[in-house]
């Protein structure tokens, strides 16, 4: 009996984000779901990349978390604007609370609009919020068998970002197994390795960035 009910949600879901596809063609806007567990470095990721790039995109935030506008202040703070979701226990952001969000967001102009999800690697895989890619992040600081553990996210995931680089020397993590477990699970996922502290690999990224924002604007 359960199974209709989880399937008319879904299929709810995907109405709306199909509308929100719509909206974000229309207006041409590069629209981002960054994905993670909780402390990965998503937050710290977007103050780097908002601060980096602010001279050459107008971008905006959508913020998803348990509790607080922690996140979103640190956001605002770059100049972008931020919208904070808290979904008050819920484990992921869907496309009506994005839709709701977009009250707040001024869209003419926009140029990239990133979702941050809450922190959790399963449930907010199966929520399409409108996004144009699934960006997975994975830190060193966690298990090198992630993807293996996780598939569906790196699955639907055009980008993997492994974060924290600069703590491989301090932590137990084998790079070579996480690119491997995850390209198995994608031939086509891209796989950068970054770190938001120093600086390494961001360029390879905001280059990412810059393609994906050039195909958008052209489509």
């Amino acid at each position: 009996m359960e199974i209709p009910v989880v399937r008319n949600i879904l299929e709810a879901n995907d109405r709306i984000a199909e509308q929100l596809k719509a909206l974000f063609t229309q207006h041409k806007i590069l629209v981002l779901n960054l994905i993670s567990s909780p402390g990965a470095g998503k937050t710290s990721l977007l103050e780097r990349t908002l601060t980096d790039l602010k001279d050459e995109f107008t971008m905006a935030v959508i913020e998803g978390d348990c509790m607080t506008d922690n996140d979103a202040r640190r956001v605002a703070a770059t100049g972008a604007q931020a919208v904070q979701i808290n979904t008050e226990g819920g484990c992921h952001l869907d496309s009506s609370m994005v839709l709701s969000a977009l009250s707040s967001i001024t869209l003419d102009g926009l140029d990239i609009l990133f979702v941050e999800n809450v922190g959790n690697l399963v449930c907010p895989v199966e929520f399409d919020v409108g996004e144009d890619a699934k960006i997975a992040l994975l830190s060193v600081t966690e298990g090198d068998d992630k993807p293996e553990k996780y598939p569906l996210l790196f699955a639907e995931s055009q980008v993997m970002l492994l974060n924290k680089v600069d703590l491989l020397p301090y932590v137990d993590f084998d790079v070579d197994v996480a690119l491997r477990h995850a390209g198995r699970i994608n031939k086509d996922i891209e796989m950068f390795q970054v770190s938001c502290r120093s600086g390494e690999g961001l360029d390879i990224w905001y280059d990412w960035l810059r393609k994906e924002r050039s195909a958008k604007a052209q489509a």
